[in-house]
């Protein structure tokens, strides 16, 4: 770990920033390649490995996209001794007539609960680069038995479809075996049942959330951006690992391009999205972690032909702009993160050195994706 740190501080001392304020901060592919490095390379100098739980697994999920685009080592090797420390696993409760999921919960019995299943996906990321049955063995455990079993409401709240979607499309690629896509849509189709929102074609955070049961200070539809956000990059990354023919792809995409509609009408003039996506009063003022998960799952949508470049690109660059003059601070950082919590909080200060995990990663997603774009 010393050395990887060591590494890391020369290559961050040798790259610089575009300039802070200036419109169009980071509109060369060597520009985004020099944020991406300094970014990664921040977090990693300054930060301990910690458990397998969401929040930093949603940065390594950054991470090795960052890995997968650039090809440098040592971040692999930085998502690779995080998962060497929590022992290829999520939660560990061994006995499986006591894992949990019907309630948030963070103790080692809670194994089936997604926020401990989004590890998976950078262990079965992790195994492509060198395979090993040790690296998998929980995920086949754990997902196996979810996708066996008869009950179909393991997603009841809106993180849960980035954290677990993409792992179960994962699965399907390590074993072949249809049981993991059918059991995803399974699980997705209950979740649209409590928590999307025909009107408008986004998602409730969670049941809780549901108008008319609650309603912003104004009397609107609460939509909380970051819930969406997950949302939007988990079809994403199911739609990037889902086979061309697959018999529910088709519905997958509708879905996408409806929520991406949405989305794009209520992006704010500097780029960012409120917390509360309709009711920008509700809770003012900039965020990045939805904003930087609705730049990647546009992105992705733009360069893969399922958005329409024309429309959403615009789109895509204003959020970009957002994220690397505003929210990118000259450190490296990245700022303006809401902190973990479930909905728009009026009154919470959210600023420059509002920084987190999960934040940084959601930023990692989408500076790949752009770098993609501009590498057209």
């Amino acid at each position: 770990m010393k050395k990887i740190k060591t590494v890391l501080a020369l290559l961050a001392t040798v790259i610089t920033l575009p300039s802070f304020g200036e419109v169009g901060g980071g509109t060369t592919s060597q520009e985004v390649r020099d944020i991406v490095y300094k970014v990664n390379n921040t977090w990693q100098m300054n930060h301990e490995q910690e458990r397998s739980f969401w929040d930093p697994a949603v940065y390594h999920t950054g991470n090795m996209e960052a890995f997968f685009t650039f090809g440098n080592v040592a971040w692999m090797n930085y998502s690779k001794e995080w998962a060497d420390r929590n022992l290829w696993q999520g939660a560990r409760e061994k006995d499986s007539s006591k894992w949990k999921y019907k309630q948030y919960g963070e103790s080692m019995q809670h194994v089936l609960f997604g926020d401990w299943q989004i590890c998976f996906q950078t262990y079965l990321d992790l195994n492509t680069v060198f395979p090993a049955e040790y690296k998998v063995a929980r995920a086949k455990e754990v997902m196996g038995f979810e996708a066996d079993s008869e009950a179909d409401d393991f997603w009841w709240w809106a993180d849960a479809l980035y954290m677990v979607m993409p792992v179960m499309t994962k699965m399907y690629k390590l074993t072949g075996d249809e049981k993991y896509l059918d059991k995803m849509y399974e699980n997705w189709k209950y979740a649209n049942s409590i928590m999307y929102d025909e009107e408008t074609g986004l998602y409730f955070r969670d049941g809780k959330y549901v108008y008319p049961k609650h309603k912003t200070a104004a009397g609107k539809k609460d939509f909380w951006a970051r819930g969406d956000g997950w949302v939007l990059a988990a079809f994403a990354k199911v739609l990037k690992d889902l086979p061309k023919k697959h018999k529910n792809r088709k519905e997958y995409v509708s879905f996408y391009q409806r929520q991406a509609a949405a989305v794009a009408a209520c992006q704010q003039e500097e780029g960012y999205w409120t917390r509360s996506m309709l009711d920008p009063e509700q809770a003012p003022g900039r965020e990045t972690s939805g904003t930087a998960l609705f730049c990647y799952g546009l992105q992705w949508g733009i360069n893969n032909g399922i958005l329409d470049a024309k429309y959403y690109q615009p789109v895509a660059d204003k959020a970009w702009q957002y994220l690397t003059t505003i929210a990118l601070q000259p450190d490296g950082t990245v700022g303006y993160v809401q902190p973990i919590g479930e909905k728009a909080i009026p009154g919470q200060v959210v600023d420059q050195k509002s920084t987190s995990n999960f934040g940084t990663g959601a930023f990692l997603l989408a500076a790949c994706e752009y770098y993609r774009h501009l590498q057209k």
